[in-house]
Order: structure tokens, then C-alpha cells, then sequence
């Protein structure tokens, strides 16, 4: 079965079925890119889908492999415990490793089993805080460049600029920073050493969910944002003014040093809210479980009463979106083989792209297309508003629309 939606901008076909015989109706070459959420083979919550062993498969890769177009990139989550077997089982695909994102986030549960008597405070788990992505691409066409390969399938490069963090910051070059400027950039000018991005910070390859868990291990401390004391103990670089103290060489009492603000400035993204899980779908107010229930409790509650998307895994649409940007051009096809609740969906077709979903559970169908159908519908909006606006002279984004 399968079903499509058109817009003025975007459409989005949902296969229902295998992936592995979903993806062999469509030709070689096909896709610009693959955003996909993976079963993560843990058997999470009792599901069997989560342990069917496909992503571990080197020749259900080899197949995205067939349909994706030389030079497309591939991205897919998985879990710390198992990433390994994933990561590898592309590669042997013939796909090229380019990287590893980290997502870290701040709300993980720990389901560790706790001891008693004499082995109390020992438990058999640490709290997760991250997951990681695998970033993949399909080998260039044989022969060219990566700037020939862009011309010719607009696959093989990343939209850097698209994905560019917190704009109008001032970014280190790596020269030496302006003495007596006192850190203060009102005038405009950056100082020596600094240069400004009015479209914002390089995109690194961690990310995060912007909670204070997280936030706690990236402190405003001393050499970042911090003043200077004078008492710190130099490291052996020879930027910046140094004083000798008791033999010992310090750094001299200044406003700041070479870096601005937290190490914390990567894209951030919280997990999934409650309205970006349901846009589009019926929800009710009672709450499935307590503030403090267990993981047993959890994972027993009954989510459908409370939640119109009662998929156990849901994906930030605003990560989702930034990820869809990073490796798809625009205009792009976009395939997702796990739809799951069609977090992939909603992000590419509020980017604009055309996105084809394939999911193996029926019941997760209807919150595939009720989620693709709003954001459809958000992406309309979007556009006649534009299209208003530009009779008047005004502007919006498409942030003030949707999550």
C-alpha cells in the first residue's frame, strides 16, 4: 500500500511494507539523500521491530546503496551499544564513513538493575546522554572531482552555510587576539585574530539538547568567557601577555582571552516536546504515568490515551531539519526506510523537500500521514504568507509557523 500528498513546494509518498523489497521498485540513482531514525536492534520496550537485525545487514545497505545517487550522503541514529555493528555494516555496504555526530541530551533514564546487602550502590547501567549518527556517503562517480560530482548529480558536498550556528558570532582565526580591545566589539570591527559570521559558527559534529545536564559539562569557565585573574597557571602557548610569578609563568591579568562565550556553542535541539510530537494529531490532557515513576512503570503506561503519536521514539523536528538540510540540495528526494511516526517526513517537507517513507507497522501509519499532512499544510502557510508579505514588504520565517 502506499499513499501520496503533493504541495506547492514538497510531496511525500508512504509505502507500507518491507523496506527491503520497498526500495528494489525504485531505480538506480534515484535519491539525493537518506535521513533515517533505525531500529536500533535492542529490542526497546519489547518491540520486535527493534530486533529484526536489518540495520546490521550489509546488504540491506548495499540497496540504499543501488538507489542513492553517487555522492549522496546518508545519515541514520543509533544507540551507544550498538552503533558499531550499524556503522560497519555500512561501510562493508560500500559506503564511505565521513563521520560520527553525537547527539547529547540531558533527559536519559538510567534502567539499571540496583544490588542490595552487601553489594548495595552498585547497579548494571550509567545514565545514556548521547546518541550517536552515522554521517555516510555514497562513493563519487568514478573519475570525478567532488565540485564535478556537485554539477552533475548536486550530491557529494554538505550544506554547510544552511547548517551554520548561532549567526552574527564572532568566530577565532586563529591569529593572535587584539591587546587593550578590551573584548568588546560595539564599534563592528572584529579584533585581530577574530572573524565574524553574520551567518554564524562552522557546524561541528556534536550537537545537544540545550538542558542544563548538558550544559553543566560546557562552563563559562576562565579562557572562554571568564576575566582573566592573573593566578592561573599558563599553558605553554605563547599567545597573549604572560607575567613570571615565582618562576611560575602566568597569564596576565586581562578582560578576556582568546575565545568567546561557552564551548557549549554547537546546534543545540531539545528532545521532542509534547506539541512537536502531536502536531497534527489527536492528544488528550491526562497523564500516562507520575513525575516519579520507574522505567517498568513507563514503559507499561498506556501512551495512546495520552498521546496522539504513541510512537516510542520520536525525533526533534528541529534536528530532524537541520540534519535533512545538511546533506540533501535543494529541491532534493529524501528517502527514510524506518519511518517510525514520520519525524523525517515532517522535517523534509517542511524544508521543501520531496520525502518517500517506508514503515513495516501499520499502526504507525496513520501518525505518518496525520504528522506529513500538518506539516503539508504548515508549508502552504508558510509560502502564501510569504507571498503576502511581499506585496507589503514585510517578512516572516517558517519557524513562527511550526516547531
Amino acid at each position: 500500500m502506499s499513499t501520496a500528498s503533493n504541495a506547492v513546494s514538497g510531496s511525500y509518498t508512504l509505502h507500507h511494507g518491507n523496506a527491503r523489497q520497498l526500495l528494489q521498485q525504485y531505480p538506480d540513482s534515484h535519491f539525493d539523500s537518506l535521513v533515517a531514525d533505525g531500529p536500533y536492534e535492542l529490542g526497546f520496550m519489547g518491540r520486535a521491530w527493534d530486533r529484526s537485525g536489518i540495520v546490521n545487514d550489509p546488504a540491506f545497505w548495499a540497496e540504499c546503496l543501488r538507489v542513492l545517487k553517487p555522492g549522496a550522503h546518508l545519515v541514520n541514529f543509533s544507540h551507544a551499544r550498538t552503533y558499531h555493528r550499524m556503522a560497519c555494516a555500512v561501510e562493508d555496504a560500500g559506503f564511505e564513513l565521513r563521520d560520527q555526530l553525537m547527539w547529547l541530551y540531558g533527559s536519559g533514564f538510567p534502567k539499571s538493575k540496583n544490588l542490595a546487602g552487601d553489594w548495595d550502590g552498585w547497579g548494571t547501567a550509567l545514565k545514556p546522554a548521547h546518541e550517536p549518527i552515522v554521517l555516510a556517503r555514497k562513493p563519487l562517480e568514478k573519475g570525478l572531482t567532488v565540485a564535478d560530482n556537485v554539477a552533475k548529480w548536486g550530491t557529494g558536498a554538505l550544506h554547510i552555510d544552511a547548517c551554520r550556528v548561532n549567526p552574527g558570532e564572532f568566530t577565532k582565526t586563529g591569529g593572535r587576539s587584539s591587546r587593550g580591545h578590551g573584548g568588546v566589539y560595539g564599534d563592528g570591527m572584529a579584533p585581530s585574530g577574530f572573524e565574524a559570521h553574520d551567518n554564524g559558527r562552522w557546524p561541528a559534529n556534536l550537537l545537544h539538547d540545550g538542558s542544563a545536564a548538558v550544559l553543566a559539562g560546557f562552563p563559562d569557565e576562565a579562557g572562554a568567557r571568564a576575566a582573566v585573574l592573573g593566578t592561573e597557571p599558563s599553558s605553554s602557548s605563547k599567545m597573549g601577555p604572560h607575567v613570571y610569578d615565582g618562576g611560575q609563568m602566568r597569564n596576565q591579568a586581562r578582560e578576556r582571552r582568546d575565545d568567546l562565550g561557552s564551548a557549549a556553542r554547537f546546534f543545540y535541539c531539545a528532545k521532542a516536546s509534547r506539541a512537536d510530537r502531536n502536531e497534527g494529531l489527536p492528544s488528550y490532557d491526562a497523564p500516562a504515568v507520575g513525575s516519579n515513576a520507574t522505567m517498568g512503570q513507563r514503559e507499561r503506561a498506556d501512551w495512546p490515551a495520552r498521546n496522539g503519536n504513541h510512537h516510542p521514539t520520536v525525533k526533534p523536528t528541529r534536528l530532524m531539519r537541520w540534519l535533512c538540510r545538511l546533506i540533501t540540495p535543494p529541491s532534493g528526494r529524501i528517502v527514510d526506510p524506518f519511518a517510525g511516526s514520520g519525524s523525517t517526513g515532517k522535517a523534509g517537507l517542511l524544508e521543501g523537500f520531496d520525502v518517500v517513507l517506508m514503515e513495516l507497522q501499520a499502526e504507525h501509519l496513520p501518525l505518518i500521514t496525520g504528522r506529513c499532512d500538518h506539516a503539508l499544510d504548515v508549508r502552504r502557510r508558510y509560502l502564501a504568507q510569504l507571498a503576502r508579505q511581499a506585496r507589503i514588504g514585510t517578512q516572516t520565517t517558517l519557524f513562527s509557523l511550526a516547531s
